[in-house]
C-alpha cells in the first residue's frame, strides 16, 4: 500500500489503537483482539520492548493490519521502523525531518501538536494528519475552535477519547481519533481477557459508524 492508500484506510476506519506496553508478551494477542473487533490501524510505541521486531513480524504475517509506530522523536527512529515494515509514523511533537523521512518512505505521518501555532506549523511542514495531543487537556470545544478558521486541517485528537465521547470528537471535526487506555482496558489486559478488548474495539467502531451515518 502506498501513502494515500494507508492514510485513506485509517481515516475511513476512524480510530488508531495505541499500544504502550511494558510486557511484550501481550503484543500479538492484542493485535489479534483488536483486528477481530474491526480496528486495523495499530500504533506500537517505541517504548514497547522489542518494538521493531514486533513491527517486522506483524508487517510480514498480518497483511490485514496497518501497523504503525508511535512516540517517534527523530528521523533515524522513523527510518528504522519504516524499514522494519511500519506503515505509518506517529509523533508526540512535530519535527520537519521526521515528516520528510516518512514521506521519503511513502508513509503517512500523524504529527503531534498542541497550540494553534504548532498545529499550523505541522500542517505547513507537510504532516498528513495533526495529532492534537494531549487532547483531554484541551477538550472538544478547542478542536472545533481551531478548525473554524483553519478548516483545511486534518486533526486527530489523542488522549481522553472514549467510546462515550468519540462521537462528540467526530462531530467537532476530528478526521479520526487515537485511543489507548480507553480501548485497551487495563483490567482486561491484566486478566488476559482479550475477548473484552475485542468487544471494546467493536463498540468504538459501531459508535464511529453511527456518528458518521447520522
Amino acid at each position: 500500500m502506498n501513502r494515500p492508500e494507508v492514510l485513506n484506510q485509517i481515516l475511513r476506519e476512524g480510530v488508531v489503537a495505541i499500544l504502550r506496553l511494558n510486557d511484550e508478551k501481550s503484543v500479538m494477542p492484542l493485535v489479534d483482539a483488536l483486528t477481530a473487533g474491526g480496528v486495523h490501524a495499530i500504533e506500537i510505541t517505541m517504548g514497547t520492548p522489542g518494538v521493531l521486531r514486533h513491527i517486522e513480524r506483524i508487517a510480514a504475517g498480518k497483511p490485514d493490519v496497518l501497523i504503525g509506530v508511535g512516540s517517534v522523536l527523530d528521523s533515524e527512529t522513523a527510518r528504522l521502523a519504516l524499514i522494519a515494515g511500519a506503515k505509518f509514523i506517529v509523533t508526540p511533537v512535530s519535527r520537519k525531518e521526521v515528516i520528510e523521512t516518512a514521506h521519503r518512505y511513502d508513509a503517512p505521518i500523524f504529527s503531534g501538536a498542541f497550540s494553534p501555532g504548532e498545529i499550523l506549523t505541522a500542517f505547513e511542514q507537510g504532516a498528513d494528519v495533526i495529532k492534537v495531543f494531549p487532547a483531554e487537556v484541551l477538550g472538544i470545544p478547542y478542536l472545533k475552535a481551531v478548525l473554524a478558521p483553519m478548516p483545511q486541517l486534518r486533526l486527530m485528537p489523542t488522549g481522553g477519547v472514549t467510546v462515550d465521547n468519540v462521537g462528540d470528537w467526530l462531530r467537532a471535526g476530528a478526521c479520526a481519533v487515537g485511543a489507548g487506555s480507553s480501548l485497551l482496558d487495563k483490567k482486561a489486559l491484566e486478566a488476559g481477557d482479550f475477548a473484552a478488548i475485542t468487544a471494546r474495539a467493536e463498540a468504538f467502531i459501531r459508535r464511529i459508524e453511527a456518528t458518521r451515518n447520522n
